[in-house]
C-alpha cells in the first residue's frame, strides 16, 4: 500500500530541521502518539545530515480487534530517519524505515523538507508493506491509519513547537 502525508509549517526549512534534530522536540513528538515507553537518538553527521531513532511502545487500540491476536497488547515501533544535508534554499532529503516488532510490517520511504515561500512543506512518502498471509490488507490498512494517526500528532507538536520558540526568540 503506498502512502502519503505532507503538512506545511510556519519556518524555514532551516528552522524545522533545527527542530527535527532537536531531541526535546523528538521526544515530545514520540510522546503525542500515546508511547507508553520511547527512546529517542539523534545522531549529527558530516555536513549537517543528521539520523533521528526513535522506538516506541505503543496500546494496540488503533488495531483492529480482531487483528490484535498478531500483535498482542502493545506493539513496538523503530523510526529512523536519515536525513541529508541541506541543500542551496535549505531544504533536506531523506530516508524513512518504519518497523513493528513481532509484526511483518514496514514501511521503506522517502521524507522530503521543502521551501514554501515564508513556510516549509515536511512530507513522508512510502511502501507499507504486511507479509500476513490472507490478512495482509487489513494490517496495512490498519498500519496506515496509525502512521497517519502519528503524523497528525506529530503537526501538532511541531506547530506548538515553532510557536514556543519564536515567540521565546522574540525580544
Amino acid at each position: 500500500m503506498h502512502l502519503r502525508v505532507s503538512f506545511a509549517l510556519p519556518a524555514s526549512p532551516a528552522t524545522v530541521a533545527e527542530m527535527l534534530a532537536d531531541p526535546a522536540y523528538v521526544e515530545a513528538k514520540v510522546r503525542a502518539t500515546g508511547a507508553i515507553e520511547q527512546q529517542v537518538d539523534v545522531v549529527p553527521a558530516e555536513g549537517g545530515a543528521f539520523t533521528v531513532t526513535t522506538r516506541r511502545s505503543l496500546p494496540t487500540d488503533q488495531i483492529p480487534a480482531n487483528m490484535r491476536g498478531f500483535v498482542g497488547s502493545q506493539i513496538d515501533v523503530r523510526q529512523v530517519e536519515a536525513w541529508e544535508a541541506a541543500g542551496p534554499d535549505g531544504g533536506r532529503a531523506g530516508t524513512v524505515v518504519v518497523e513493528i516488532a513481532g509484526a511483518p510490517v514496514r514501511l521503506t520511504g522517502a521524507v522530503r523538507l521543502l521551501a514554501a515561500e515564508d513556510a516549509s512543506t515536511l512530507s513522508y512518502e512510502g511502501d507499507l508493506k504486511a507479509a500476513i498471509p490472507l490478512f495482509s490488507g487489513a494490517v496495512e490498512e490498519a498500519a496506515a491509519r496509525a502512521i497517519r494517526s502519528a503524523l497528525e500528532a506529530e503537526e501538532g507538536v511541531a506547530r506548538r513547537w515553532l510557536e514556543g520558540h519564536e515567540a521565546s526568540s522574540q525580544p
